[in-house]
């Protein structure tokens, strides 16, 4: 495990997101706005193509980490993916994810729940499991994120079925990171293209997309 960790930010703490989610569901009441899409469409699409591309099948059981307003599932929805289930631990995103999907796709299921505490043999096991930007939250929690990260990777493990992949994306690790946190679980499948930069005569990455299947 890196020793290196993330400077702490509000961003990391469950009372941000539940002022944030409060705001964006009144915003959801007033205007219809369905909310922020974290890192924007376009990061959030490349993952969605490439689930539609794997060859996984339309009913297998899919389960989005830290599901927000629910955008990344509501999307598989639309590609034909049927057994979805979003977890968050805030509570007023469950509320928002819910209302946004309750018109148009009523079966996706979703559920308050903390990777970090909580017991995941209560959630099954997966064929795909997705994050977008909570192993990022987790590692800006003030309190303790080292401690934090390994159960999240523990947690993911036990997740996974036996042929089961996991996506993560990520701002704040980089790829050979996030392959170095992961690697005694999981192995590498492929790291999705991302647009690059260049600074400093270096080449990089705004986010980092990268897939493991579990050893």
């Amino acid at each position: 495990m890196d020793e290196t960790e993330l400077d702490p930010s509000v961003l990391g703490t469950r009372e941000y997101w539940k002022e944030a989610y409060a705001k964006e569901i009144r915003n959801f009441d007033e205007f219809g706005d369905t909310g922020d899409v974290w890192f924007g469409e376009d990061s959030a699409l490349r993952v969605i193509r490439w689930i539609c591309d794997c060859g996984v099948d339309r009913n297998s059981p899919i389960i989005d980490l830290g599901c927000g307003n629910g955008y990344t599932l509501s999307e598989l929805a639309k590609e034909g993916f049927t057994n979805l289930l979003g977890v968050d631990y805030c509570e007023a995103a469950i509320t928002l994810a819910r209302k946004v999907a309750k018109q148009n796709y009523p079966f996706i299921n979703y559920k308050l729940f903390d990777i970090t505490t909580d017991d995941v043999i209560a959630l099954g096991q997966y064929a795909i499991v997705h994050d977008k930007g909570t192993y990022d939250a987790i590692g800006l929690n003030p309190i303790d994120p080292k401690a934090c990260r390994e159960k999240y990777i523990e947690q993911i493990h036990r997740l996974l079925l036996d042929e089961g992949i996991f996506i993560i994306t990520s701002c704040n690790w980089t790829e050979e990171e996030l392959v170095k946190h992961f690697s005694e679980k999981m192995k590498l499948k492929c790291v999705l293209p991302t647009p690059q930069f260049r600074f400093g005569g270096k080449v990089g990455s705004v986010v980092s997309s990268v897939v493991f299947c579990k050893k």
